[in-house]
């Protein structure tokens, strides 16, 4: 059909525009997809797992109470770090005066001089006491009753309840941070010796200092598995991606080109079977005229006769149609097409369809042709990347940190080890402080609930007493109480002052002296001073670092996470840089990828069967036939006149008739016209439509039939010498985008390696956080508390002397009282 002609042109048509695009647009100028975030390694660092975790000040409802102890100890000690007498101490302890000791520590002494009078002064007015109590001259009955007794005893009874209210919570404090001591003095004591192992274990763990510590260094080369096996994932799927990428690329051109074939083949298959039709129809068409024609004048002899009879009525009007009944087209006068199919025998002798098939195949086979020709050279490269990784050994076994590492390490082994027999003495001494203070504290606790209970029977006593001279039991009993607390105080209190005295001079000294000048820095600033630490404490020379470093410096760098590689300033003597340049261990691998050429195949779209079955079509002649002289003859009618037409009129007349034998012959003579045109014209003209539609297929073809044929037989020609060529252009391509992908994947890994041999595994912080972490432990949590108990336990031992007074002068009113004179 028509339509469906013009679809095929059409197709060719966009075919054709295809083509022209791949052409103009050759795969080799693609470009290389943008990196994916899958493209971006991610290197897990275990070296974390070994860091010192830093601890903090965790804060607390007693933190008020630990900032007056530290102002009154400020107070106490308002000289600084003592410096020339700590250079004195440390290089020439012999030429140390207990006067400059003194002298320094001089609150201290002077708090030792209240402690001393203390112990000694309230022992002996506790034997007076009892003396007097004994010759009856203390404490008795009162001598005559007074109004103001009932105004003394309530206020002497307030002012009890008051000293017995602050000693209640400061022992009760005593209690909270005596414990809090206990708690945190353990763990405190074995983080010392977890600090200094864990240090020695970050030490160990930088360099590889012997076979069994490759663990700093070693580890971050170890890391090379990460981008190594991404770039042995990547080379698993390289032969089919560069395979598969080529026939991306190329499908468009080549599918163009096996269409414009096919439309071609099509071409051939359609215009030999019109010729055929066209040869075979024409013949038909010109014997069944020479039948038809006697047949038709013998018909148009007898009509005539019958309409020219004078008894046939009105025939006058149709005799003149009747009289032109003739033969219409001739088409034993149109072009012969015979030599054009003598031309086209035995065509096509090639299975086009085969032919087409074999060369899609081919084409579409390439991914798994790329797999099987780049076998070897991924086997190469995986070889290879095995060499690579012995390279990058080479980084960890030339790493200079263990001439550095090393005395460090050392020296925390020996601190370690000495640190040991003086932290089971802190810790014994430790339990016997926490059993004396829990000791004194309950016989604190003892003195008040005699207070209490004192108190509570003599004021009850008091309200039953009827006569101030009666004798009342519940009274007695409160004063008897009284005097029990007071005998307690008497009898422990200089064992409370010695204990607070002791742990005042440890704690004190070790807030004023050492924590005072650690947060502030001051102790750094001392060891940094030349001369200020003998020779055998030099830490540049035992430690093996740079002269020019000091520890206030050293610790500001490490506390900001600076690495030993840039503390001690490694670069002098170790070319890191050198050793991480990406063409030292990428150059055999990149030079492996360049060198490599994979031919394959060639795919032939047209065997040369085809291509002469092509050219013969187009010499055939088929364009030069003149269709136009069939669309012209066909214009033409089979029967000049129509015999559907005079057969109807010859039934009409029929009607008309009054001779019945006239009327019988008209009918005869209609259905004689009916009978030749139905058996006869009609399937005349069925060829007649047959052979248009293959004269229009072939007069739209025969213009361009050589030009769609010597363009589709270059097309092809182009695209089969055009395939090789850039099938190789594109696996150039494809193996440098790969190239250049994995060349990122080691410039990612020896730009960590180097960030972290900088940084982080090499780093020096855990070193400034276990100082911040000895500072926490030794200030925050064991020197605060420690420095609040002594000072809880001191408000009960000096609140004890008004306790005593109040207690005594209360004793009387509980008692009867006596009007006679004594």
């Amino acid at each position: 059909a028509p339509g469906s002609l013009l679809a095929t042109a059409e197709a060719m048509r966009a075919a054709g525009l295809l083509l022209a695009w791949a052409l103009l647009h050759p795969a080799a100028t693609q470009q290389c997809h943008p990196a994916s975030p899958g493209g971006v390694l991610r290197f897990t660092d275990r070296h974390a797992e070994i860091r010192v975790p830093a601890l903090h000040r965790v804060p607390s409802s007693l933190d008020p109470l630990y900032g007056l102890v530290r102002r009154c100890l400020d107070l106490i000690q308002q000289n600084p770090l003592p410096t020339e007498l700590l250079r004195a101490a440390l290089n020439d302890p012999g030429s140390v005066r207990t006067s400059q000791v003194v002298q320094y520590e001089l609150g201290y002494v002077v708090c030792a001089a209240v402690a001393l009078l203390f112990t000694v002064a309230v022992p002996v007015a506790g034997m007076c006491f009892c003396y007097c109590r004994s010759r009856r001259r203390c404490g008795g009955r009162l001598r005559a009753h007074r109004r103001s007794l009932g105004c003394r005893r309530r206020c002497l009874l307030a002012c009890l309840s008051f000293t017995s209210l602050i000693i209640l919570i400061s022992v009760t404090c005593a209690f909270v941070t005596s414990q809090r001591v206990k708690a945190q003095m353990e763990p405190g004591l074995g983080a010392v010796p977890v600090t200094l192992r864990t240090l020695r274990q970050h030490l160990a763990n930088v360099p590889q200092v012997a076979p069994l510590s490759w663990q700093g260094v070693q580890m971050v080369v170890d890391k090379f598995e990460v981008p190594r096996k991404q770039i042995i994932s990547d080379l698993g799927g390289l032969s089919r991606s560069v395979g598969l990428s080529i026939h991306a690329q190329l499908k468009a051109m080549t599918y163009a080109a096996l269409a414009d074939l096919q439309d071609r083949a099509g071409d051939l298959q359609t215009s030999l079977h019109h010729l055929q039709i066209l040869d075979r129809t024409a013949r038909a068409l010109a014997a069944a005229r020479a039948e038809l024609e006697p047949a038709l004048r013998e018909r148009r002899r007898r009509v005539v006769a019958l309409l020219d009879d004078p008894r046939c009525t009105s025939c006058a009007s149709v005799l003149g149609r009747a009289q032109s009944l003739e033969l219409g087209a001739d088409y034993s006068k149109v072009p012969s097409v015979e030599k054009v199919l003598k031309a086209l025998a035995d065509l096509p002798r090639s299975d086009f369809a085969e032919m087409i098939r074999q060369g899609n195949g081919t084409f579409n086979s390439i991914p798994e042709l790329a797999v099987e020709r780049m076998a070897q050279v991924i086997q190469d490269l995986r070889d290879e990347m095995a060499r690579t990784a012995e390279k990058v050994q080479s980084i960890a076994d030339g790493f200079p940190l263990p001439d550095y590492t090393r005395p460090v390490s050392e020296a925390l082994v020996k601190v370690e080890d000495r640190s040991q027999p003086y932290l089971r003495e802190v810790e014994r001494f430790e339990r016997y402080r926490w059993i004396a203070g829990t000791v004194l504290c309950s016989i604190v606790l003892l003195i008040l609930a005699c207070n209490v209970t004192g108190m509570a029977l003599g004021a009850y006593g008091l309200s039953k007493r009827e006569d101030p001279s009666d004798y009342e039991c519940r009274g007695e009993a409160g004063a008897k109480f009284l005097l029990v607390g007071v005998g307690l105080a008497f009898l422990f209190s200089w064992l409370l002052i010695l204990l607070v005295f002791a742990t005042f001079l440890v704690g004190g000294n070790i807030q004023t002296l050492v924590c005072r000048n650690w947060v502030n820095q001051e102790i750094y600033k001392f060891i940094d001073t030349p001369g200020n630490l003998p020779p055998s404490m030099n830490l540049t020379r035992q430690l093996n670092l740079r002269r020019d470093s000091n520890l206030s410096s050293l610790y500001r760098d490490c506390k900001s996470g600076a690495g030993l590689w840039e503390v001690l300033q490694l670069d002098r003597s170790y070319d890191l840089d050198e050793h991480l340049k990406t063409p030292k261990y990428t150059a055999d691998f990149q030079k492996r990828l360049g060198d490599f050429t994979a031919h394959l195949g060639d795919i032939r779209l047209l065997r040369s069967e085809g291509r002469q079955d092509l050219e013969t079509f187009a010499r055939s002649g088929a364009d030069e036939v003149d269709y136009g002289r069939f669309q012209e003859e066909m214009k033409n009618p089979v029967v000049q006149t129509s015999l559907p037409g005079l057969a109807r009129n010859l039934e009409g007349l029929q009607k008309m008739q009054r001779n019945s034998t006239v009327a019988g012959r008209l009918g005869a003579e209609a259905r004689a016209l009916w009978q030749m045109q139905n058996s006869t014209v009609q399937s005349q003209e069925a060829l007649v439509e047959k052979l248009g539609e293959s004269v229009q297929f072939l007069s739209r073809l025969a213009p361009h039939l050589k030009e769609r044929v010597k363009r589709t037989l270059a097309t092809t020609a182009s695209v089969e010498a055009r395939l090789p060529v850039q099938a190789q252009q594109i696996l150039r391509q494809e193996i440098g985008c790969f190239t250049r992908k994995e060349l990122r994947y080691f410039t990612q890994y020896l730009n960590w390696v180097g960030q972290m041999l900088r940084e982080d595994v090499a780093s020096c912080q855990p070193l400034a956080t276990a100082l911040d972490n000895g500072r926490v432990i030794l200030c925050d949590r064991i020197a605060d508390p420690w420095n609040a108990f002594w000072f809880s336990l001191g408000c009960c031992t000096f609140f004890l002397i008004p306790n005593i007074i109040f207690a005594v002068r209360l004793t009387k009113h509980f008692r009867p009282i006596r009007n006679r004179l004594m």
